[in-house]
Order: C-alpha cells, then structure tokens, then sequence
C-alpha cells in the first residue's frame, strides 16, 4: 500500500525530531522477527531509555542528509530498524545485542555515535562494556581501597602490641 505525500512528510519529520535528541543508533535487520518477538524488544528499549524506529530506506535516507549523518540505509541489506537511545549511549547497543543473542532474527548491522558511523564490531564492543552504575562502583571501590587498606594495617599494628602484652602477661 502507498503512502501518501502528506504522511511521508509527517513520518520525515517525526523520525528526524528523534534522531536530532539521540545519543546513540544501532541499524538493526529484523527480517523474519515475529511480531511478539518485535514488542518483547520494544519493551526491553523501553525500559532501558531506548526506542525502536522502523522507516522506509528512502525515508530514513532522507533524515539522515538533513541531520547530516553519513550512513546510507539504502547500502544495508534487509529491512532496518533504527534503535535509537536517549538516556546514555550504552543502552540501545546493549539491549539488542543481548537480544540477538537469543533471537537470530535480529542482527545489528553498525550505528551511529558520536557523530561518526561504527561497525558492527564497534557495536559489540560498546554493548559489553559495564554499565553507568557497575563503573561507578568499581571507581568508589577503587578510591575508598588505598584508605581501608591503611586502616587494617594500623589496626594489625595494635592488634599484634595487645597479643603481644597478652602474652607477656601469661608468662608471668
């Protein structure tokens, strides 16, 4: 079925709303996913700040050279679905990622971050990197280690002086 000019422009100028506020896209092939399968992987971007676009090739075409963004949907094979995250640049890689993994309908193609074009490889390498809250962590482990470190060692100190008091007492 054709559509129209009017819902053309309107698909245009929605999808480029979104893709101006994205921190980071993932170009994902679908073919074959089914339809549960497709909202089970919406509710997952969801849920992690992301959202999943589908758009004809030469509309997506057309969003992209007015954002100026060099990827070319029409150089990708299959049907693409733009993934595009909102809250951290992490999470839209992540979630498809792991989803692919268990779905091997979906695959991701490459992205979009930074204002360059990444492969798929790149891809992957963003999608297991830990995320914002466990690289916190590990940063405030790190920091507060040097100072309980010191503390158990001068508590080993008085530790050691008391067995040894201990047992000067015994002896007596």
């Amino acid at each position: 079925m054709a559509i129209s000019k009017d819902k053309k422009k309107e698909i245009v100028k929605s999808l480029g709303e979104k893709v101006a506020k994205q921190k980071a896209m993932v170009f994902a092939d679908f073919t074959g996913l089914k339809v549960k399968d497709m909202v089970e992987l919406k509710k997952k971007l969801r849920e992690n700040g992301a959202e999943l676009k589908v758009a004809k090739k030469t509309l997506m075409t057309i969003v992209f050279k007015d954002k100026k963004i060099a990827a070319d949907p029409k150089k990708m094979q299959g049907e693409i679905a733009l993934v595009m995250g909102y809250s951290d640049e992490v999470s839209p890689a992540r979630v498809v990622y792991e989803f692919s993994r268990t779905n091997k309908f979906i695959k991701i193609l490459g992205g979009y971050l930074e204002n360059k074009e990444i492969g798929l490889s790149e891809v992957q390498a963003l999608a297991m990197l830990p995320s914002r809250q466990q690289l916190l962590a590990n940063m405030v482990g790190s920091m507060s280690s040097p100072a309980r470190n010191f503390a158990y060692v001068l508590q080993a100190n008085i530790t050691g002086l008391v067995r040894a008091l201990s047992q000067i007492k015994k002896a007596e």
